[in-house]
């Protein structure tokens, strides 16, 4: 949505030690490129992959100690603002753009990014892609700008062979100005069972059987042109957070992220996160504390506490984590893991 959110290496040694926190460093990776990136996966604590501009995908088989930087052949104007790895051969790529202008697009590789296969392609005027996750390698939910006054929402069962446009009678009306973010590759999450949120501006829809059929329910935050929810995190069928804020006011000091605790069918938000202003991605570790980006910083959330440290002012679109291994990227190739101390 709005379209102004617009080989290998080693690594650069550069530790930043955090004396008010438990967190051992920040290490920062030599990604090899200075496209910009909005999407990263981490399906273990070896096997990385991320998506950005000019057709760029990153891929790393050995926990970033070499980063692979892989050029999609035909795709040298598209930004990938979504991606999700199966396993260190196979991944899907999606990238976000006006569909009449060739741009709405997602690619497969099953051979490790040496090719890539387009598996869908829209040209529909209007059509934008936004964000997608998978419930597992074959299963997979994609959304994009509302069309006709209903939610895009897109599902392939069968790996991305054919995909699908869920029946529009199944989803609520959109709301005048009501879309998402293509900007961290986490307005739409999946969980086992068939369960997946999506979020636009300020409002959240639930389906628990895989798109069937859908639900919403509104959140306090503030739906605008350039504000609202980024981006969305569940660690359980009931828990969750949403986070946001403006992106073209990102260091100012307002809420930029709310909890659930039912799922999803009510949210408050939790005090704001320092360094106050826009995050656009969330991960919650496995010992309960909760990390934070945006172009402001990184905020941490460390469990039973109730208010949020500032660990730095690094600017990164989006964060994924595999157990307590997380990687964060955003602009011009700046790249880095967050690993905690034992």
């Amino acid at each position: 949505m709005f379209r102004s959110i617009f080989k290998k290496s080693t690594i650069l040694v550069l530790v930043i030690l955090f004396t008010n926190s438990l967190y051992a460093q920040w290490v920062k990776q030599v990604s090899g490129t200075d496209a910009s990136f909005r999407s990263i996966h981490a399906i273990s604590k070896k096997v990385v992959w991320a998506g950005g501009t000019n057709g760029t995908v990153l891929k790393t088989t050995n926990a970033g100690a070499h980063w692979e930087v892989i050029k999609v052949s035909g795709a040298e104007k598209l930004d990938f603002r979504d991606i999700y790895g199966v396993n260190e051969k196979i991944a899907y790529i999606m990238s976000a753009g006006n569909a009449e202008d060739g741009a709405a697009k997602i690619y497969k590789t099953i051979n490790g990014g040496i090719s890539w296969e387009v598996v869908l392609e829209y040209k529909q005027k209007g059509v934008f892609f936004d964000s997608m996750d998978f419930w597992n390698e074959k299963e997979g939910i994609l959304i994009g700008d509302p069309i006709d006054d209903k939610p895009f929402i897109l599902r392939t069962l069968d790996g991305g062979k054919s995909w699908l446009r869920i029946a529009k009678e199944n989803l609520p009306l959109i709301k005048e100005g009501e879309a998402s973010f293509a900007a961290s590759g986490n307005c739409v999450v999946t969980r086992p069972n068939g369960k997946a949120w999506v979020n636009t501006q300020n409002r959240i829809f639930f389906t628990s059987d895989k798109g069937e059929t859908w639900q919403v329910s509104e959140t306090p935050f503030k739906k605008g042109q350039t504000a609202g929810i980024f981006g969305l995190h569940f660690w359980s069928d009931v828990q969750g957070i949403a986070v946001g804020g403006d992106y073209k006011n990102d260091k100012a000091e307002y809420e930029n992220v709310a909890l659930t605790n039912d799922g999803g069918q009510t949210w408050k938000f939790l005090p704001s996160a320092q360094p106050y202003g826009l995050k656009e991605a969330a991960s919650r570790l496995p010992n309960g504390n909760i990390i934070l980006v945006g172009t402001s910083g990184t905020s941490l959330l460390e469990k039973d506490e109730e208010n949020w440290k500032a660990l730095d002012d690094y600017s990164f679109h989006t964060i994924s984590c595999f157990k307590d291994a997380c990687w964060a990227i955003g602009a011009k190739g700046n790249l880095a893991k967050f690993t905690t101390k034992k």
